[in-house]
């Protein structure tokens, strides 16, 4: 078997963004703790729902295969350099002090984290970030070692996503409790109303169309919008939604968890929604949102049970297509 090592033994993943968005980007960063030979951490104690200092991770998956986090914050034997001593530290933190003018750079990732290429680093410990998924740059290692070759890229994810991403009780349960009592077929509908909007009148096409064709399905709702959540409401029967608070304006919910009354159960109220969409037979969506991209690569939903309203669309596309490979 052939595998790339480094003489080091840990591989910190940092986050930043919402949970589509740290799942998917943090599947690279296994694969590369993989590859590298390297003891992934996960690292959410970036202030995501949580106070700053407390890891959402654990409190969201089973964290059962992770060391202690903490034990490597004041490590100075660090690539990049600029984490020494700072592992307690967070992307944000690092970007508002260091590169203040670099906010919006597609590129500053490679300056916050280990080389995605070449022999990698000695270092006792090293450091993956970046905002998006970043598998495809793995590719080309990935299909040189035999324990990826020949799989596809979202085989990998899912491979990932599947080990490390497995929901606490509190989350299993409820969603058991949602699916006991639907019937089936189910449409699951995404919809994300605050700061990224997608466009409403064409989910309420989209939808028509659906329950036109499948007049017994139940629509299983997942937003973060109570505009989106009371328009759906106000014209489809037979909707089911999980009770979470709701952003009322254009913030994101992540963004919003000062105002929560109970930040890890409205966490956990996401991920619910995340895995309850993973479960239906039917997605509809916008790929422009890592959450439901994320929520159909769980459940195997085939691309022939999405209905994906930004699938054709070129702005999104070629955003996507640019990303992926930077």
């Amino acid at each position: 078997m052939i595998v790339e090592t480094s003489t080091g033994s840990s591989l910190v993943i940092k986050a930043k963004g919402g949970l589509g968005n740290r799942m998917l980007s943090a599947v690279t960063g296994l694969a590369l703790a993989d590859l590298t030979g390297r003891t992934p951490f996960i690292d959410w104690r970036d202030g995501m729902y949580l106070a700053p200092g407390e890891n959402l991770y654990p409190a969201l998956f089973d964290a059962s295969w992770m060391g202690d986090l903490a034990a490597l914050d004041h490590e100075t034997d660090v690539a990049p350099s600029l984490w020494s001593g700072r592992l307690h530290e967070h992307p944000v933190d690092v970007i508002r002090r260091d590169f203040p003018n670099r906010h919006q750079d597609p590129l500053l990732y490679r300056r916050l984290s280990i080389p995605f290429s070449g022999a990698g680093t000695n270092e006792t410990v090293g450091v993956f970030w970046s905002y998006l998924p970043k598998l495809r740059r793995l590719a080309g290692r990935l299909a040189r070692d035999p324990r990826f070759a020949g799989r596809s890229l979202d085989e990998i994810t899912r491979t990932y996503l599947d080990r490390y991403f497995r929901p606490v009780p509190q989350v299993t349960e409820r969603i058991e409790a949602v699916f006991a009592k639907l019937d089936k077929p189910v449409i699951g509908v995404h919809i994300r109303f605050t700061d990224r909007k997608v466009p409403l009148d064409r989910i309420m096409r989209e939808l028509e169309r659906l329950s036109r064709a499948m007049p017994e399905a139940t629509i299983f709702l997942a937003t973060d919008s109570e505009t989106a959540q009371s328009a759906i409401l106000a014209r489809f029967p037979n909707v089911v939604t999980i009770e979470k608070a709701l952003s009322k304006s254009d913030v994101a919910l992540h963004f919003s968890s000062d105002d929560f009354a109970d930040p890890i159960e409205e966490a956990r109220n996401a991920l619910a929604d995340m895995m309850a969409l993973a479960r239906c037979d039917w997605l509809l969506h916008s790929r422009h949102s890592t959450f439901s991209v994320t929520a159909s690569l769980i459940g195997h939903i085939p691309p022939n049970r999405q209905v994906d309203i930004a699938r054709l669309d070129p702005v999104v596309r070629a955003k996507q297509f640019f990303q992926a490979r930077i």
